[in-house]
């Protein structure tokens, strides 16, 4: 059942089944309108593509051009999008290059996943486990091949814990200068780099030295120099974003709130199964399994500690959780199948081989639905086998028809109010944009938090959703049209709504359109 032949053979087709995954979620997450076909990507990643857009088009790194407000946390990402927008197509294509990029990250992971399980066990079955459930769990492609930098980070992850593990006692200045890297893409990457960087130096005595030169070194010179450079261009030394999702709220409300969605995370899980990698410790204990549960330990604490996610109610592990999920299926898989061989061994029956990967094939169906089944919910694993039209998808449909609906209504220069901060202006880049919730708003984002904010009060937190003041964004900046109000918040815009029509610009859409504005295409409207 171990020969080379079959190991490929068998990884080869896990493979090309999860190409043809990544090919029809790509085509059903894409929309064909009046012959055209859209390729719409999350609403975050759409704020970013904005930024490229720009970026691309000698703007510069904003967000509305003249407006330097770093609305994003992962720069390098972004300038990765922005390459793609100096090629000669539409911006409805766009999205579909980003999107064939994380598939190609996400596949090139599993082949790390292979190599990381390889180096602890030649068990077929645990690696084809491994990599299936890293390849088929539906927060990693919903993130991944919805455009977020999450594909990027999960494949430095494993690079890196590969590179270690390989390494053993000697050491590799790579895995500091990849994890170097990857601050680059997202800055709060210093968790797993300190993480890495704490266990190398704990057991690499005789290379302490190196460890402090080149891996405080490294990360003291990235996150020093985007810290410099970000200060001069947009006068801030953390990212907007951070301000918006981190300040003005009580801090033990924040580590609450994170601590509920992480219950809920693995509760919904199966708290059982996600907590079966901790056999793993007593059947082997050295470092290397104290690093893979410690990179994802640090993950779900820096989680807990900024809140968690917005995108919890949608289930799963978030985006914070989600880079190390590849290290959880190993350490998984490989527990399973050691557990199976005690219980075998220990009822003191003779059993075949067969009668072990029977029990063992078993228990992998059983936990790949229940790792699928978000918040315990069969809608999840029918739009996990494309059944339903995948997560998210909706939202990114909606924003498109209202996109286009206002190309039609509003003239260039137009100021258009959003609370989707990403597809919308994207796809309107000659419009001003105006961002309810504060994303790429300075003024919204250093304010206090204007959700109730008592325990009970918990579940319906999220993160970077809970500033605005529709005095400053509606009263002060009247846009030209208020795409929508945020939730439950209808009394207190009302006041300020005075001097807008509630419309029809399409077939089910309707937007807030200024009364006196010279930008509107007012015959379009009936």
């Amino acid at each position: 059942m171990n020969s080379k032949a079959i190991r490929n053979i068998a990884f080869a087709l896990l493979i090309i089944g999860y190409l043809y995954y990544c090919y029809r979620y790509i085509n059903l997450t894409s929309f064909n309108i009046e012959g055209t076909t859209y390729y719409v990507l999350f609403d975050d990643a759409m704020i970013s593509m904005r930024y490229a857009y720009n970026l691309a088009h000698g703007n510069g790194l904003v967000w509305n051009a003249g407006e330097r407000v770093e609305g994003i946390t992962n720069p390098l990402w972004t300038g990765i999008m922005a390459l793609i927008h100096l090629l000669p197509i539409g911006l409805n294509q766009t999205g579909l290059y980003i999107q064939v990029l994380g598939a190609s990250l996400l596949t090139l992971n599993l082949f790390l996943v292979k190599r990381i399980v390889e180096h602890f066990t030649e068990d077929l079955f645990v690696m084809l486990s491994a990599v299936a459930l890293t390849a088929f769990y539906a927060p990693l492609n919903s993130f991944g091949l919805l455009g977020m930098e999450v594909s990027l980070l999960t494949l430095i992850i494993s690079i890196v814990i590969w590179l270690a593990l390989k390494s053993g006692d000697k050491f590799n200045i790579w895995i500091y200068i990849l994890l170097a890297i990857s601050t680059l893409v997202r800055f709060d990457m210093a968790v797993p780099y300190l993480v890495i960087f704490g266990i190398l130096f704990f057991i690499q005595k005789e290379n302490r030295k190196q460890h402090l030169i080149w891996g405080l070194g490294l990360l003291i010179l990235f996150l020093g120099g985007q810290t410099l450079a970000r200060y001069f261009y947009y006068g801030e030394l953390l990212p907007n974003t951070y301000y918006l999702k981190v300040e003005g709220w009580n801090t033990t409300l924040k580590t609450l709130r994170g601590l509920y969605a992480l219950i809920q995370f693995v509760y919904f899980s199966n708290w059982v199964l996600f907590l079966l990698p901790l056999s793993l410790f007593l059947f082997r204990r050295d470092w290397k399994i104290t690093l893979l549960a410690l990179v994802l330990t640090g993950q779900i604490a820096y989680s807990v500690y900024v809140g968690g996610d917005a995108w919890e109610n949608h289930g799963g592990a978030n985006r914070y959780i989600v880079i190390a999920m590849p290290l959880f299926f190993i350490a998984f898989s490989w527990s399973m199948m050691e557990l199976l061989k005690r219980a075998f061994h220990s009822i003191n029956i003779k059993f075949s081989e067969y009668a072990l990967y029977i029990s063992f094939a078993i228990l992998f169906a059983f936990s790949l639905l229940s790792f699928n089944a978000l918040l315990g919910e069969w809608k999840s694993i029918e739009r996990w086998n494309f059944t339903r039209r995948p997560d998210y998808v909706a939202g990114g449909d909606r924003n498109l028809q209202i996109a286009l609906a206002l190309q039609k209504v509003t003239k260039p220069n137009a100021s258009i109010a959003v609370v989707g901060a990403g597809t919308i202006p994207y796809l309107l880049p000659d419009r001003y944009a105006i961002d309810i919730l504060g994303k790429a708003d300075p003024y919204i984002a250093h304010q206090n938090v204007r959700t109730p904010m008592g325990i009970p009060d918990i579940p319906n937190m999220r993160p970077g959703h809970m500033k605005w003041d529709y005095a400053y964004t509606f009263g002060e900046l009247k846009p030209d049209v208020i795409v929508s109000i945020w939730e439950n918040t209808s009394e207190e815009a009302a006041p300020y709504l005075e001097d807008y029509i509630f419309a029809t610009i399409a077939e089910r859409i309707k937007v807030y359109v200024r009364k006196d504005s010279p930008n509107i295409n007012w015959e379009l409207i009936p």
